[in-house]
């Protein structure tokens, strides 16, 4: 839920059966508008033209270095032929590819580990940057500008996934310095329960928010996995040691969405909305029940993942279409029954009712951009789109996907197979190194005319997918977001963690909630940035929006 929105960020897997989905997308904290209104010369022909960089020299070998915030940080790249998609974007392209593996792009090591390449020259063409806090990469000229090279006529693989529209709804400072990868369209994320152990407790799967609190409750104190031991909870989440979790279902349960969406005409966001306080009263009564991972705060995404395997908590919030699938293997259901419990099944459920409004529906702004560094030579961006272009069409996304036809997949028409046993040997047993290039493009096949078809896909399976796409959304604001020149959206957004942190572990209470509020209009100027926000939505959705 962004930025989703600001990105669960989690477990990247082998494509058939994986998408982007555990953790990342899904940060806590919700706070990534990240773009303004964009220049006419985006992504135009003429403007392309009139400023063509000088011509590359198509025999020359360049080295191409990637940097690109991770998901699944447990994924490396093997060592010569065994890496096939490099190969072949070496020969194709007469490059050295270096796709360097970073961390988590919601994460401070993250942006301190690309600063540091920044500042020591370091070279590095290509790069994710969250999407506030790259505005400032780009005023302070460390990005290049993209309008020679990213053109529907350069890289038109990449504008089958991205509309001119949302590219330009990227742009900060009235520049062409940013863009974003082709992402997921698809939302489909879930809450998930242990259905075993609410079996051994002759319990059902909760229905309403009331019966979630009491399957909580019974996971923390019935001993749900028979070990003897009061060692499990009810729910799990991860603050990343800086803010709360939009994923604690306090949120939902009060009408609340961590990223921006419109109702009745006024713009709202749970982190600023004034019906906070219910969720924060909501959620110190769980906490009071002792019902909630202790460790919450201080988790990583990674952590949720590990805890729910290992059997310690009954109930997490996961993202993906194969999270729990029986036949992927990096399942939260296959490392659950590995790991901790062969009986082991986790199911998707709705605790609010089929009325509830579950999420927002995919928005271009929820997703962190890509900057060229400014220090790469014009042959060096160049060589990147066309990478960027071989990535984003068919034979790119096959081979970054599913593997080599005839050996990982077979192929029928548009319809494709995957050799389970050779993609396991070949790809997921060598460090499944295919997961990172689904940061580039998302496991969406039908979206270049693909039917991705599973004979090993069960009723199980198959269900999982029906019950979540009955989840209701909300439409999406149509816009990704700029702060207007002078505004501070970082600190507002710093100072609104703090008082939000303070509400729970110091004061106990949301009481200060009205005054914190306050303070936020007086002193961080939350009206003008959201009034500016609201023009932006406005524009966008032809209609008036407000924020009050």
């Amino acid at each position: 839920m962004k930025a989703i929105k600001t990105k669960l960020a989690a477990t990247a897997a082998l494509a058939l059966v994986c998408t982007t989905a555990l953790a990342a997308c899904g940060t806590s904290g919700g706070d990534k508008p990240a773009a303004s209104a964009s220049p006419s010369a985006v992504g135009s022909p003429a403007a392309s033209a009139s400023a063509a960089p000088a011509s590359v020299k198509p025999k020359e070998k360049l080295k191409i270095v990637w940097a690109i915030g991770q998901v699944d940080n447990t994924a490396k790249f093997p060592a010569g032929d065994l890496d096939f998609v490099k190969k072949t974007i070496d020969e194709k392209f007469n490059v050295d590819f270096q796709y360097v593996l970073m961390p988590n792009i919601g994460t401070p090591e993250y942006e301190n580990q690309i600063n540091l390449k920044l500042a020591s020259g370091e070279q590095m063409d290509l790069f994710t940057y969250p999407g506030v806090n790259s505005n400032k990469l780009i005023k302070d000229g460390a990005a290049k500008d993209l309008t020679a090279f990213l053109t529907p006529a350069k890289v038109p693989n990449y504008f089958k996934w991205v509309k001119e529209s949302e590219l330009k709804v990227y742009q900060v400072q009235n520049v062409f310095k940013r863009a974003v990868f082709p992402f997921p369209r698809e939302q489909l994320w879930s809450y998930y329960v242990r259905k075993d152990w609410l079996d051994k407790l002759n319990l059902q799967v909760p229905k309403t928010y009331d019966e979630l609190v009491e399957v909580m409750k019974a996971f923390t104190t019935k001993d749900p996995d028979g070990n003897g031991k009061n060692d499990t909870y009810g729910f799990t989440t991860a603050g990343n040691g800086t803010a709360i979790s939009y994923e604690f279902p306090v949120f939902l349960k009060n009408g609340l969405q961590s990223q921006y969406w419109v109702d009745n005409g006024v713009l709202r966001h749970a982190k600023y909305d004034p019906d906070l306080s219910k969720a924060i009263d909501d959620l110190l009564k769980l906490i009071d029940l002792k019902v909630i991972d202790p460790d919450w705060f201080l988790n990583k995404p990674a952590q949720v993942m590990d805890k729910a395997a290992q059997g310690k908590v009954g109930v997490f919030y996961g993202w993906g279409r194969d999270i729990a699938f029986d036949n992927n293997p990096n399942s939260i259901q296959k490392k659950t029954k590995e790991v901790s419990d062969k009986n082991a099944n986790w199911v998707p459920f709705n605790p609010f009712g089929d009325n509830t409004v579950m999420g927002v529906e995919t928005n271009p702004g929820n997703y962190n951009p890509f900057l060229v560094n400014a220090k790469s030579s014009d042959a060096a961006v160049e060589r990147s789109m066309e990478i960027l272009n071989w990535l984003t069409g068919e034979e790119g996304y096959l081979l970054t996907h599913f593997g080599k036809e005839g050996v990982h997949y077979k192929r029928t028409g548009n319809k494709i197979e995957i050799n389970k046993e050779a993609y396991n040997r070949d790809i997921i047993q060598n460090g499944n190194f295919l997961a990172p290039y689904l940061q580039i493009t998302p496991n969406e096949p039908s979206a270049i005319g693909l039917e991705l078809i599973d004979p090993n896909e069960t009723d199980r399976d198959r269900s999982i997918v029906a019950q979540i796409r009955k989840y209701k959304l909300a439409p999406s604001i149509g816009t990704a977001l700029s702060v207007k020149e002078g505004l501070d959206l970082p600190s507002l957004s710093k100072r609104g963690n703090e008082l939000i942190n303070k509400m729970l572990f110091e004061d106990k209470s949301s009481a200060n909630w009205p005054k914190y509020r306050q303070e936020e209009f007086d002193k961080f100027n939350l009206k003008g940035i959201m009034d500016f926000y609201a023009e932006q939505i406005s524009a966008a959705q032809g209609k008036p929006v407000v924020f009050k």
